[in-house]
């Protein structure tokens, strides 16, 4: 039986980060090589209700749905998951998560604990943030 697992009530997220430039140069392109582009930067002070600069990243043409947010404390067992479409986006997402500095924490593999069809790739981010691709479909043996 094949479950649909695509979809989010979630509309966005914010991530507070200490040091958002180093953030952002670590999330453009580890982000990019899953199609999730930087949309919007928005400066501090640019209302009331918000004093600090933050930096919003989505799909082409849609919205900012994952934000960074400067100046704040990364919570401890963070963890974001990108959904992707196949296992060799899971691969790319790794690799490019690993050139841009984050630290392993599971390669690339079947996570039957979660699904039979689960296929992720773990790594912490240069803030201590876990982060994660994952593919909810089987797709073909890389």
């Amino acid at each position: 039986m094949t479950v649909d697992r695509s979809g989010s009530r979630i509309d966005h997220l914010n991530l507070a980060v200490p040091d958002l430039a180093a953030a952002v140069a670590f999330y453009e392109p580890v982000l990019a090589s899953i199609g999730i582009t930087k949309m919007l930067e928005i400066p501090p002070n640019a209302t009331p209700n918000q004093p600090t600069a933050m930096t919003g990243f989505g799909l082409a043409d849609v919205k900012p749905y994952f934000w960074l947010i400067d100046g704040g404390t990364v919570g401890s067992n963070m963890h974001v998951a990108f959904t992707v479409d196949t296992h060799d986006d899971v691969h790319t997402f790794y690799k490019a998560a690993l050139n841009a500095g984050a630290t392993s924490l599971l390669e690339p593999a079947v996570h039957p604990e979660y699904h039979d069809d689960y296929y992720g790739a773990f790594v912490l981010d240069p803030h201590a943030i876990n982060l994660e691709a994952v593919c909810h479909r089987q797709t073909k043996p890389r």
